[in-house]
């Protein structure tokens, strides 16, 4: 992979997953929010549940922009 496409990932992939994992964190708040005013079930965990996927993928994306960058960064020392 070329230095500028993998440059390319690893800008898509940090930002994509420092603003999935941001999301993620605001959606747990959500839940949090519905669970002290005491609704369903239901209507909580399914926002929590949400939270913890989207969370999860930012973190995920995050990770793999690390990888993208060490890639990148060993091309460049070569």
């Amino acid at each position: 992979m070329g230095a500028k496409k993998l440059r390319k990932q690893w800008l898509l992939h940090a930002v994509g997953g420092l603003l999935l994992t941001g999301f993620g964190l605001s959606l747990f708040g959500e839940a949090l929010i519905r669970k002290w005013e005491n609704a369903p079930l239901w209507d909580w965990l399914v926002w929590g549940t949400l939270a913890l996927v989207v969370f999860n993928a930012g973190v995920s994306l995050v990770g793999q922009a690390v990888v993208f960058r060490v890639k990148l960064d060993s091309q460049k020392h070569r």
